[in-house]
């Protein structure tokens, strides 16, 4: 992905200088971080050579299009209701980083069904690596199954739970296929080669506004009811 590319995603994908990156336990604890979400995730895509979709959705090998009719690209939920996602971390990471992703992890744990999980022998599960740029698959793919979150510029608390979040079956909110009602494009701006990233899509919006805040926050309110919603989980007591 060239840098005019990015920026021009940064530019439409958008209103991400409202707020810093949100930081639990990440890499600049001492002081605030300025740089938001999307910035930081379109800059360090720029050297990656995965064919990525609005920015950091990887293109899909298992099925046509990153859409799901089924439950199959959904996580199975247990007897108890929760859904167990298995993941593993790569050697690669230093003992602080893996920290930095576990506590990410474990922020969807106290208000949504997700549990994330160290793998054991699971088929299907999540393998995150220290490849060039921060990027994921939409959905549950099938076995296994790889998040990136390169070291020098990925493994912050924010950025850790938005590759998480399309993992679990959620796109951007610019591509929803209501988002007319709530956005303006401006089409005139962007290179026709890169206006399939802003290409409305089929999406089951719940019942749920537009978030503006979903994409320069980590879990926003409308992150959690969304998550449980589609996992089918009521248990909302906890928001």
């Amino acid at each position: 992905m060239t840098p005019s590319a990015s920026l021009l995603l940064l530019l439409l994908l958008g209103l991400s200088q409202a707020l810093p990156l949100q930081e639990e336990g990440g890499k600049e604890d001492e002081a605030p971080d300025i740089v938001d979400i999307t910035t930081r995730i379109l800059t360090s895509n720029e050297g990656s050579d995965e064919i990525l979709l609005e920015g950091d959705l990887l293109a899909p090998r298992t099925r046509n299009a990153i859409i799901c009719y089924t439950q199959n690209c959904f996580w199975k939920k247990n007897s108890s209701g929760l859904v167990t996602v298995p993941f593993t971390v790569s050697r690669e990471f230093t003992r602080s980083e893996k920290q930095v992703i576990v506590n990410a992890l474990q922020g969807f744990h106290s208000k949504t069904c997700i549990r994330f999980v160290p793998r054991n022998n699971e088929i299907d599960y999540i393998s995150v690596e220290n490849k060039v740029g921060c990027y994921s698959y939409f959905g549950k793919v099938g076995g296994r199954q790889m998040v990136s979150l390169q070291r020098q510029s990925c493994v912050y608390y924010g950025i850790i739970q938005h590759e998480f979040k399309h993992a679990l079956g959620f796109r951007h909110e610019h591509t929803r296929s209501d988002r007319d009602d709530y956005v303006k494009i401006n089409w005139a701006n962007i290179d026709p080669q890169m206006a399939y990233n802003f290409d409305k899509q089929v999406t089951n919006n719940q019942n749920t506004p537009y978030d503006y805040t979903s994409i320069i926050q980590s879990l926003s309110y409308w992150d959690i009811t969304r998550i449980n919603k589609l996992y089918s989980y009521y248990k909302l007591s906890s928001l």
